[in-house]
């Protein structure tokens, strides 16, 4: 996400000397060689993300006993702990981004994140070492949350900072970067799935050591990007107004919130394992999720109708909500993929190719992969029918997005009720039903990520990136919660029950498509 603080914006000689220097340097596949060092910063840290969180739910599953153990958990404690996980990686993006802006940079945002996310990784691995294994989890969890936070909004907002220009150039730079990000998310599944539950280079499957590998990726990117941090430029430099007292009495207040907070956390969680709370896991990721949705419906309702926005902003305000909502639904259902496919993968899929057992956390790159392959596809299909004025219009591409999403899940519940642990299906279910929600990605995620930049009023972009980022999140903490449903679900009826809240809001998405339109005003 870009930054959107006015302090953050050079001035307009130096922005063309910059813009100069960007347009001479295209030793990048044409682009500034700085690219290449946040393309392998982001390869590497979506390595070492995927490839934790392709393990985390069977981890967790997993018998605390054997010769790999895990922690014994329940599916539905399991992921509640997942949702709750991806939720705060999603939500604590946003201080992220403002402490880059206000306190650190982007650069130095971006190598404290990962330096934290590193830890976090290691620490999860801290049983290779006698570590006891719950407090080493949580706390790596904590960290790796954290550290997402500094980094993943930071390091896309560094790449805008390479192309002052703007234009085309850099849009196909994004192009590029995006490409690192699936890349990683392919081979961090891949290596760290293989490692922790089948073993490779003579090493005993460990999921400790999965996590470890993950680990290592993330050095690898810390590394890569200290060795090309002279290609940066002044890319992600802090520029402030502030004077230097102002700066650290801003600074001053934030470390004292952040420790605050963090003790907050840990003395939540200390009532909650001590059952002090008188409330289960899965009862405070409910609870959490609908503050959450209350306080969304109240901030809207509050910059709707009371933030001086003219009758058009208000309007287009009101789009904004309506895709939140339709992007909370499908995310809800799309991010599934961690927690119950994951288990169906584990459970229910025959995993024995030509002789070879595949890891079931392996078959997380299915997505990525297809991304790589139909990202390009969609692109052009889309400028294609824009050409012809056919290009669907933003509501439709939402609705069409949620029945992607849905007839993946038809076809998975389909596969399900024909599957049993003694006879496993096929991995063409889940291979035909992620490319189904590929599909359904490519329609709503990139273009509900540009819609937030059409609707929004000039002085909102960033609240309103925000929000997107809450609908994310949102969406991570319910697929946690749909998930535990297996507890009580079969696979086939979960799946189906999903199918058809997704389909639903399709339908309805489709239906309303005409009426919110008219909303938009002039924006395509």
């Amino acid at each position: 996400m870009a930054s959107n603080d006015p302090s953050s914006t050079p001035s307009s000689s130096a922005a063309g000397a910059d813009a100069s220097t960007a347009t001479l340097d295209t030793s990048f596949f044409g682009h500034p060689s700085g690219l290449a060092t946040l393309f392998f910063t982001e390869l590497w840290e979506r390595f070492s993300y995927y490839g934790m969180r392709a393990l985390l739910v069977l981890f967790m599953v997993a018998a605390a006993a054997g010769s790999n153990p895990g922690l014994g958990f329940d599916t539905a404690k399991a992921t509640a702990v997942y949702g709750l996980y991806t939720f705060f990686v999603y939500v604590l993006s946003l201080p992220g981004g403002w402490v880059a802006d206000n306190i650190w940079g982007q650069r130095r945002a971006v190598l404290v994140g990962g330096i934290v996310i590193a830890a976090g990784h290691f620490t999860m691995a801290g049983p290779l070492i006698g570590l006891p294994d719950i407090s080493t989890f949580y706390l790596g969890l904590a960290l790796i949350v954290v550290g997402t936070g500094l980094l993943k909004p930071n390091v896309s907002s560094m790449v805008g900072d390479l192309y002052p220009e703007g234009g085309a150039r850099r849009d196909a730079g994004f192009s590029i970067f995006y490409m690192g990000i699936n890349i990683g998310a392919i081979l961090g599944p891949l290596l760290c799935g293989w490692l922790a539950e089948s073993g490779m280079l003579g090493l005993e499957a460990n999921w400790h050591a999965g996590f470890s590998l993950a680990g290592f990726g993330m050095l690898a990117g810390l590394i890569s990007y200290q060795v090309g941090a002279d290609r940066l430029g002044d890319a992600g430099l802090l520029e402030t107004d502030q004077s230097p007292p102002e700066l650290q009495a801003t600074k001053r207040r934030f470390y004292t919130a952040a420790l605050a907070f963090a003790l907050v956390i840990v003395g939540v969680g200390y009532l909650l394992s001590t059952g002090a709370l008188g409330i289960t896991l899965q009862e405070l990721a409910q609870y959490l999720g609908y503050l959450v949705v209350a306080i969304t419906v109240a901030f809207f309702g509050y910059i709707i109708f009371f933030g001086g926005h003219n009758r058009q902003e208000q309007k287009r305000l009101g789009v904004i909500f309506w895709l939140f909502i339709l992007a909370a639904v499908f995310w809800s259902g799309f991010e599934q993929a961690g927690s119950s496919l994951n288990l169906f993968a584990k459970e229910l899929t025959d995993r024995d190719i030509m002789g070879t057992l595949v890891p079931a956390s392996t078959l997380q790159l299915i997505n990525p992969l297809f991304i790589v392959i139909f990202a390009p596809i969609f692109g052009g299909l889309w400028t294609w029918l824009a050409n012809r004025s056919k290009n669907p219009s933003i509501p439709v591409k939402f609705g069409l997005g949620l029945f992607g999403l849905a007839g993946g899940f038809f076809v998975l519940s389909w596969g399900a009720a024909n599957a049993t642990a003694q006879d496993p299906v096929t991995p063409a279910w889940l291979i035909v039903t992620y490319f189904l929600h590929t599909c359904g990605e490519l329609c709503l995620s990139p273009v509900g990520l540009s819609s937030m930049t059409k609707l929004a009023p000039e002085n909102r972009v960033g609240q309103m990136m925000g929000i997107w980022f809450v609908a994310a999140a949102l969406g991570n903490l319910f697929a946690g919660l749909l998930a535990g449903q297996l507890e009580a679900l079969a696979p086939s009826n979960l799946f189906w029950m999903v199918a058809w809240i997704t389909s639903g809001a399709g339908i309805i998405a489709l239906l309303a498509s005409p009426f919110v339109k008219p909303l938009m005003g002039d924006v395509e």
